[in-house]
């Protein structure tokens, strides 16, 4: 790195360049990084180093058709002489293995044809040809180029060995050119065999090139061709309009294509869709099996694996297949031990990956052993009980380091293990070993391992070890132990002698005996923690009840506080104070009181001191009353009459929504009929952020459901269902899950810019996103997080694998699979957030917070706070005062020293006397 970085000037000054090589120096699978590399070294002009960049990416992973065909024509460009054209010979040969792409075959033919006039050179361009004619011939959209291109080649041909005009050719002149002409009538009748776009051009170019017109035999093939083109060209047309990767289109395309039947056609199919979904462990899986069931051909089996696992490399089922494919096709024992050292590197997701992939090669080390000849050595041999050993290494050192489990909790390895020493080497000794090992790694409680291994001695061994077992079973297991007391007793039935029998009918009745016991004693013990919860809930409701109560004693005592208050009011005024006594009780214009409103919802659990009355000069109120109570129509809907079935609760909220009863109307008016709008209101009138919204059908309650997180004002607006917490206190409304979902992601470290369609277009590369949620606070600001729902859990894998620490606007995402933490239950008896409700507020402290968030003064205080309005001493309090005659005070407002008298202008002009 160091030597790139200092080489020159240029380098120097761009820090791009070794900045991408320093991060391929600390992950060299990141393949985004390689891709930046290559434009970067590219751009600058940098030829060797840009030759070893994609020498090693390609490597590593496959190469895309855009990133071949500017590597070959770099390299045609730097073309000087014979050994230069064979390296690049070789180039496109790697090229057309990666994925079959016509481009880069027509790219191939037209290359080949420029060395035409070296020897062998025309045979060597018809081999290649005809090479792409078996690969991309049978693309119904693009394989036409292909078949145009040869038979104009040929064409050529065919003119450079006809004679000059006028001159008879020579017999061995005919022979050549009849010969030629046979060439280009093969290759058109062969293309008018296969159903490609625009056949009616190139059947109308046969008819006026053949001299005795197209044969009988070509035009019926032609016709069923041109059938099949028409089968098939709503696939076509719907892969032609749809979006990439176009996965579905594709799986529609392959079942059509393999219920027709034909298998070069459901194989091209195939490969034009893993060409543009080449991420998708699941088509690869369904190509691989469908050759491996059907075509069984070699080289084209092998191949097809071979790209499978470069493309997904962490899909275990893809190497398992590898394996038995190249068993099946008799590859030489090291390729097969490659193949599977690869396979460990690859990283798998989860531990029993590796003890599947473990169990294939030992499947395949074992099959080569021979047994038949009761050798008790052989090399083969050896190498598999060395690669059982090893097995078991890895599995405990690098899995258990990684996942923190082995992934083989039944060790099941070993069993096979050890059946193998029993059935195959007869080495029952070492079979005993192994069951040993396998009962100390926490398996000796389970009925299933020691009834295993019980068969195993009756199998292969004898009524000693037999006994042995069984007794160890009956004193080891916990889950079944009758199961297994019986299965001893009816081995003595059969093997055993008295002796044998009473002692296995003394140890199996101790067994059970202890296991009543421990049964009972756990029976009772969760019979009390039963008693105890019925205790502690009974316990709950009748403080429940007795908290129900004390506050109904209390608001009947504030209404008739206030009632007092009211009739010493109208004494004063008259009938004009009724309207004003009215909204001092906090009605709404439903005909609820402040109070049940307080109680209603979540925040006014412990009420709040009334607001001071407001002293307006007798007449006001009626004057306001006569020119309002006509226009308005308040609807008498209580709390009583409140159907919860048929109502949504409204949050988040602006406080300062002009006209919110108005706004929610017409919001939730498409959603049904809208009976009312209760805008919640603090007692000095601001509005509270919240609201309920009630229908008159309860179908309408689902479709208002879907308007929630809808931006109002500039805040996203919460809708939940209206659901009475006292009854229902278990119900929640969070609708996300907060345990781990393998099918999506978790992004963070966005940056707050970012949009849902941006997004989108970088989560697409990896997969079909079917869900994007980007994460808000309750002000509608993101956070920066967001989850991504893909279709199934490889998806979200690789996508995982691809976008951990890439660079998004100079913001670097940390992405993992989503597995959000466990929603913690609130505290039951008094919520926290209606405390601070109920409370005023504390100073703040440096951070703009309070110096601590919670109340350190009991409630009872606050709520034990003396009214504003008592009318017992008739100090009633009007802080709002008009001036008259000059002197501060009003009709309400009255000395402490007096009762009820009001004092008069010659009792305040003493007062100023004294003074």
């Amino acid at each position: 790195i160091d030597v790139l970085m200092l080489n020159d000037e240029h380098d120097k000054a761009n820090v791009n360049t070794p900045c991408a090589f320093l991060q391929l120096s600390i992950n060299a699978f990141d393949y985004n990084c390689h891709v930046d590399l290559i434009k970067l070294l590219r751009q600058e002009g940098k030829l060797h180093r840009l030759r070893k960049a994609r020498q090693k990416m390609s490597e590593l992973f496959p190469l895309t058709e855009e990133i071949w065909l500017d590597w070959l024509k770099d390299e045609i460009r730097l073309t000087e002489d014979e050994s230069d054209r064979e390296k690049v010979y070789e180039l496109f040969e790697r090229a057309v293995k990666d994925y079959v792409c016509p481009e880069i075959w027509l790219e191939y033919v037209q290359y080949s044809i420029g060395g035409m006039g070296a020897q062998g050179g025309i045979e060597r361009v018809r081999s290649i040809f005809e090479r792409a004619l078996t690969a991309v011939g049978l693309h119904m959209t693009k394989g036409a180029s292909i078949w145009e291109a040869y038979r104009e080649f040929e064409i050529v041909i065919l003119s450079t060995v006809q004679p000059p005009p006028g001159s008879a050719p020579s017999q061995e002149q005919q022979e050549l050119l009849n010969a030629q002409l046979e060439r280009i009538h093969t290759l058109f009748r062969r293309q008018l065999a296969v159903p490609l776009m625009d056949m009616e051009g190139t059947y109308a170019e046969y008819s006026d090139w053949a001299d005795d017109g197209v044969p009988e035999m070509v035009t019926r093939q032609y016709r069923r061709a041109l059938q099949q083109l028409e089968k098939g060209k709503p696939f076509e047309e719907a892969l032609l309009v749809s979006e990439p990767p176009k996965l579905a289109e594709y799986q529609a395309y392959i079942d059509f294509e393999m219920k027709e039947g034909d298998p070069a056609r459901v194989q091209i199919i195939f490969e034009r869709a893993l060409a543009e979904n080449c991420l998708v462990p699941d088509l690869w899986i369904k190509y691989t099996t469908y050759l491996d069931r059907q075509l069984k051909i070699k080289d084209l089996v092998l191949s097809a694996h071979e790209r499978a696992v470069r493309n997904c490399p962490w899909t275990m089922g893809l190497w398992k297949s590898y394996l038995l494919a190249l068993e099946r096709h008799g590859a030489d024992h090291q390729t097969v031990t490659d193949v599977f050292e690869k396979a460990l590197n690859a990283g798998f997701i989860q531990a029993t990956d590796y003890v599947e992939i473990w169990q294939s090669f030992l499947d395949y080390l074992r099959r080569r052993v021979d047994f038949s000849k009761g050798k008790k050595w052989s090399r083969e041999l050896d190498e598999l009980r060395a690669a059982f050993a090893r097995s078991l290494d890895y599995l405990k050192q690098d899995v258990e380091e990684r996942f923190s489990e082995s992934g083989d909790l039944s060790c099941t390895i070993m069993q096979i293990w050890a059946r193998i020493e029993a059935l195959h080497c007869k080495n029952m000794q070492k079979a005993r070993e192994l069951w040993d090992s396998i009962m100390t790694k926490g398996n000796a409680k389970h009925a299933n391992m020691w009834l295993e291994y019980y068969n195993l001695e009756r199998s292969y061994g004898d009524a000693s070890h037999c006994r042995k077992a069984l007794h160890r079973a009956v004193q080891c297991t916990s889950d079944y132990p009758e199961h297994v007391c019986d299965v001893l007793l009816n081995f003595e039935r059969v093997e055993g002698s008295l002796e044998d029998w009473d002692a296995a009918v003394q140890k199996t009745e101790t067994k059970i005996n202890r296991v009543k016991e421990q049964r009972a004693r756990v029976a009772e013990k969760e019979a009390l923690q039963a008693r105890q919860e019925e205790e502690k809930a009974e316990h709950r409701r009748k403080a429940k009840a007795d908290k129900k109560g004390q506050k109904k004693s209390q608001k009947v005592n504030r209404t008739g506080d206030k009632r007092k208050a009211d009739d010493e009011y109208e004494q004063e005024w008259g009938e004009d104070a009724e309207l004003p006594s009215k909204r001092l009780r906090g009605e709404d214009d439903f005909g609820s009181t402040a109070t049940e409103e307080l109680m209603e919802t979540e925040s006014g659990l412990f009420g709040r001191r009334a607001p001071p009355r407001k002293t307006e000069p007798p007449g006001f109120r009626k004057n306001q009353r006569g020119s309002s109570e006509a226009p308005q129509q308040p609807q008498d809907v209580s709390k009583e009459q409140r159907i919860d079935e048929n109502c949504v609760f409204v949050s988040n909220l602006a406080f300062n929504l002009d006209d919110p009863e108005g706004k929610l109307r017409a919001l939730f008016q498409g959603c049904g009929t809208v009976q009312q709008v209760r805008p919640v209101f603090s007692m000095n009138g601001v509005f509270r952020g919240y609201c309920y919204v009630q229908f008159e059908d309860r179908l309408a309650v689902p479709e208002a459901l879907k308007l929630d997180r809808k931006e109002v004002d500039g805040r996203p607006m919460y809708v939940s269902p209206c659901v009475d917490k006292n009854k229902n206190p278990d119900f929640k409304v969070f609708k996300y899950k907060t345990a781990m979902e393998k099918h999506k992601i978790f992004i963070s470290g966005l940056p707050y810019t970012c949009t849902k369609e941006t997004l989108e277009d970088l989560c697409k590369q990896h997969g079909t996103v079917k869900a994007i949620r980007l994460v808000t606070n309750r002000s509608g600001k993101p956070k920066g997080l967001a989850y991504v729902e893909y279709e199934n859990e490889a998806q979200a894998s690789q996508a995982v694998l691809k976008m951990d620490g890439s660079m998004l606007e100079n913001f670097t995402l940390s992405v993992a699979i989503s597995n959000p933490p466990s929603r913690m239950m609130e505290d039951k008896g008094v919520p926290s957030r209606l405390l601070g409700a109920a409370m005023p507020r504390q100073p703040q402290g440096a951070r703009g917070k309070g110096r601590t968030q919670i109340s350190l003064l009991p409630r009872s205080l606050y709520r034990q706070s003396t009214p504003d309005a008592k009318a017992e001493n008739g100090t009633v309090s009007a802080p709002h005062t008009t001036e008259t005659d000059g002197v501060h005070g009003g009709p309400g407002t009255t000395s402490p020293d007096t009762q009820s008298k009001s004092l008069s202008n010659e009792d305040f002009a003493r007062m100023l006397l004294k003074k």
